[in-house]
């Protein structure tokens, strides 16, 4: 059985060990905010390419569609004064 002054050293120990884990936690609950922050800050900018490709490529096949009736019109036209 272990002494009184032995269980004192033990729980010292342990003291200081819980009080390590207690500040390693507070170190890695501040990175993992700022994780956090930096991936929230991701998805907007990510959000914003889309939105910015969606409209950009709504132009480029809008303005396809319009050559392909304007040429289909042509070949039609040809058509029609041979």
């Amino acid at each position: 059985m272990k002494s009184n002054e032995d269980l004192k050293k033990e729980i010292e120990q342990l003291r200081k060990m819980v009080s390590k884990t207690k500040q390693k936690k507070q170190q890695l609950d501040q990175a993992n905010a700022k994780l956090q922050d930096e991936v929230d800050s991701l998805w907007a900018m990510m959000d914003e390419m889309t939105a910015s490709d969606i409209k950009n490529w709504s132009h480029i096949i809008d303005k396809l569609e319009k050559d392909t009736i304007v040429k289909a019109l042509m070949v039609s036209k040809e058509k029609a004064e041979a």
